[in-house]
């Protein structure tokens, strides 16, 4: 069991990538936190993983995203594991013809979010010498045409993780990211333009050198890595996930 006992709180967990986490950190041994805006989809997720706790969230909310901490802490007594894997996309289009609504959106949900759990959780993560693991995109550093805000908010996230690892690091807190490819989860149909149609999908992933596209588990087994012991020298990294997307 390479979580035996570690509490691990992931936004975003009712579905695709974060649920994929949920359930390969339980099978390591992790008590979970199920962390969703969506409750319906968190509630199914924490009950079938068993004596997971799910929590109701806004992650571009201060107030809701302190109430997540606090239940967790109430709970499980402490965090040893945060991911920040919620977020959210615009459609791919044009740059112009994406509104300031949505933008505004894009930035609080997959970069706001950041900050906001740094400021309540990295205190408690500091006293029990956690990680924090933050799921980023391929579109951060080798960006596709028509998401072009998204890939910005990406780009952030890279640069904050590495900039976190460096200041948390005397803390011996470790702060590292995955880069996953493009994949399965509730955003795909907005990364294809609005349409889930098998020519753009096979586009996509002929860029992919491995010839598919990336899948929960995949991305579940690099946090799982970064999180353990086994990657306790390892702090700063944004490990692309991505069949070769960017080599």
């Amino acid at each position: 069991m390479r979580l035996q006992d570690k509490i691990a709180l992931i936004t975003g967990a009712g579905s695709g990538f974060g649920e994929g986490m949920a359930r390969r950190f339980t099978a390591e041994g992790a008590k979970v936190v199920v962390a969703d805006i969506n409750a319906d989809a968190g509630r199914r997720v924490a009950d079938e993983l068993g004596d997971a706790l799910f929590v109701e969230v806004d992650v571009a909310d201060n107030a809701s995203v302190k109430g997540m901490v606090d239940a967790t802490v109430e709970r499980f007594g402490g965090i040893d594991i945060l991911v920040n894997n919620a977020g959210t996309t615009h459609p791919n289009q044009s740059m112009l013809d994406v509104d300031e609504a949505a933008f505004d959106r894009v930035y609080a949900v997959n970069v706001k979010s950041v900050y906001l759990t740094a400021i309540h959780a990295v205190p408690i993560l500091k006293e029990r010498r956690g990680n924090i693991i933050n799921i980023a995109s391929t579109g951060a550093i080798s960006p596709r045409a028509g998401l072009t805000w998204y890939n910005g908010t990406k780009g952030a996230m890279v640069t904050l993780t590495k900039s976190m690892a460096m200041e948390l690091a005397p803390d011996r807190v470790r702060v590292n990211a995955v880069n996953p490819v493009f994949g399965a989860t509730g955003l795909t149909v907005d990364f294809m333009g609005g349409v889930d149609d098998p020519a753009i999908r096979e586009k996509f992933i002929s860029t992919i050198p491995l010839g598919r596209m990336s899948q929960p588990e995949d991305i579940a087994n690099a946090a799982l890595f970064l999180a353990s012991a086994e990657a306790g020298l390892i702090t700063g990294v944004c490990l692309e996930v991505d069949g070769g997307r960017c080599i």
